[in-house]
């Protein structure tokens, strides 16, 4: 079973980000037609692709419906078969880093300093920390060949 093709009628000339955002799902899924993939999940990403295919709606309607699949299809993948894009690790605990480490440590340094103005130190070391912790794992996830070679916006 193959992965169908992401068939784009409209000119994507027009809306910029809708362009970008097409030419990203059609790099990831040239990307997974060289991979084997179990037949379920295939047809899984058959049916998001009929839908986006089969979509009639306005270009921003279709983008935004683009900003639903995308994440899908990647959790999918993440799950299943432990496939994910380049740095998806990275962005994924950058934010964990700022809201978990980052808050705790600033609250520490303003509780400390009895001025709770510190509080914004916590969130660049908060960031570093998610940041190396992301760089670690898609550099494992790399070395043991579950990286997709594709970056994607979210």
């Amino acid at each position: 079973m193959e992965i169908k093709e992401l068939d784009y009628k409209r000119s994507t000339g027009a809306n910029e980000k809708l362009g970008n955002k097409f030419a990203g799902l059609a790099k990831l899924f040239s990307e997974l037609r060289g991979r084997e993939i179990p037949k379920d999940i295939i047809t899984t990403i058959n049916q998001y692709i009929e839908a986006v295919n089969s979509f009639s709606g306005t270009d921003k309607e279709l983008l935004k419906h683009l900003r639903k699949v995308q994440p899908k299809i990647l959790q999918l993948l993440e799950k299943e078969l432990k496939l994910v894009p380049k740095n998806y690790y990275r962005q994924k605990w950058l934010a964990v880093g700022l809201s978990v480490f980052g808050i705790s440590f600033g609250v520490a340094f303003g509780t400390a300093f009895g001025n709770m103005a510190f509080i914004g130190i916590g969130i660049p070391i908060g960031m570093v920390i998610g940041i190396a912790i992301g760089t670690s794992m898609d550099k494992k996830a790399f070395d043991e060949g579950n990286q997709l070679d594709v970056e994607l916006n979210y």
